[in-house]
């Protein structure tokens, strides 16, 4: 009998366990999404240009500065709500900005920047191949990359003037150096 006396225990032991494991959820920040690609090269890609006119973007683009890669989409209403920010952003100089253009049409995309600004030095146009490489999840997401081209820092949803202050500028400082 005495043997059978932990089997009453076990369910405790569970619940107690449940309960840790919950409590430690509370403080995780359900915004963060891990990405495996943090500190590994950016991948490799070549986009077309949204139009005549315009240039298009590749990795190439990447190297020898620190650089923000911004996925939007023109249809996409958290990138409308981040765009005053990084036209902001785009007007101190301090990071070269690229745009990911990501499965939208080239045309709503031209409308968009010329009604909303161009903070972008370069765009591509992606038809979603690019944005799966780089491990975005949905629009938009904002990477950092260093000046030798690794990813360094990856912002899921719309960026804020917070954000860019607290974040993205200290870091960029940082890769500066």
């Amino acid at each position: 009998m005495r043997r059978r006396g932990w089997i009453y225990l076990l369910p405790v032991g569970v619940f107690a366990a449940m309960l840790v494991a919950f409590y430690v959820g509370l403080g995780l920040d359900t915004m963060a999404l891990p990405s495996p690609l943090i500190n590994k090269p950016a991948p490799h890609f070549t986009l077309p240009p949204l139009a005549q006119g315009y240039q298009g973007f590749s990795t190439a683009d990447l190297h020898g500065h620190v650089s923000l890669v911004n996925a939007f989409a023109s249809w996409c209403a958290p990138c409308r709500e981040e765009h005053p920010a990084l036209n902001a952003l785009a007007r101190t100089g301090r990071v070269a900005i690229y745009g990911i253009d990501y499965k939208d049409k080239p045309q709503a995309a031209l409308a968009w920047i010329g009604a909303l600004g161009d903070p972008y030095t370069r765009i591509g146009a992606d038809d979603g191949r690019v944005g799966i490489d780089w491990g975005v999840y949905g629009v938009p997401e904002t990477f950092i990359v260093d000046r030798t081209g690794r990813i360094r820092y990856k912002h899921v949803g719309p960026l804020t003037t917070a954000d860019i202050e607290n974040t993205i500028l200290p870091l960029v400082a940082r890769l500066d150096k």
